[in-house]
């Protein structure tokens, strides 16, 4: 069996009882960052083979992993904090593991995106999920251009070296908009900065952006004209 194990995303006293027992019981585990998921492991007393498993290595590691799988193996896969696969490393192992018709259990547990989404007063009874947005301007802007007025809230994820630039670059679309900014989540400095985007570029300008971000917006929004 594979077993999708999410992780705290900051509080360790987020993990699960089922990901506490699913990782004691695996025969090893595969980790984005082998350091961080020792770490994790060692605080919950839990001693298991570890198997770097991230962005540039897991299309060579599916191979031997499928193996593994194959002779009767039960393997936790995790990321360094929240669910595999989701912005992290894991989607082409689930696939090839749905080739060859084995087993997957997913143990859920702690979300950015849905605490993000909790903690805010933008209407997401439904929303859209844009993971890391591009890197460069123009691909931003044709991104925004493409959700204009979407029925819906829009999340994705920034890094805290590009999320002004971001920023800037929505206004283009929507204008000064109201929106939402969360990071740190769970953590000693959690911040939840609700305000608009004026207000949020002059605030991180003012505070220099730390840890990821997770930001939220009406799609709505995106109808209005610069």
């Amino acid at each position: 069996m594979l077993y999708i194990v999410a992780t705290p995303i900051g509080n360790l006293e987020d993990i699960t009882l089922r990901a506490i027992r699913i990782l004691k019981e695996a025969d090893l585990v595969l980790a984005e960052d082998t350091r961080k998921t020792g770490f994790l492991l060692s605080h919950f007393g839990i001693k298991k083979p570890l198997v770097s498993f991230f962005e540039h290595s897991e299309i060579k590691k599916i191979p031997w992993v499928i193996e593994e799988l194959k002779s009767g193996k039960n393997i936790a896969l995790v990321s360094d904090a929240g669910t595999p696969t989701l912005s992290d490393p894991g989607y082409k192992l689930v696939r090839e593991c749905r080739k060859e018709k084995l087993p997957i259990a997913v143990i859920p547990g702690a979300s950015s995106i849905t605490a993000a989404l909790a903690s805010t007063s933008i209407p997401h009874d439904k929303f859209i999920f844009l993971g890391y947005l591009p890197r460069k301007h123009n691909e931003r802007v044709r991104l925004f251009e493409k959700l204009r007025g979407l029925e819906a809230a829009i999340v994705f994820f920034e890094s805290p070296f590009r999320v002004l630039a971001s920023l800037q670059d929505l206004k283009e679309i929507t204008g000064n908009v109201k929106i939402a900014l969360a990071r740190e989540l769970t953590k000693k400095f959690e911040e939840v900065f609700e305000s608009t985007i004026d207000e949020a570029i002059l605030h991180f300008t003012k505070s220099k952006p730390k840890g990821e971000f997770v930001v939220i917006l009406d799609g709505k929004t995106l109808g209005a004209a610069a």
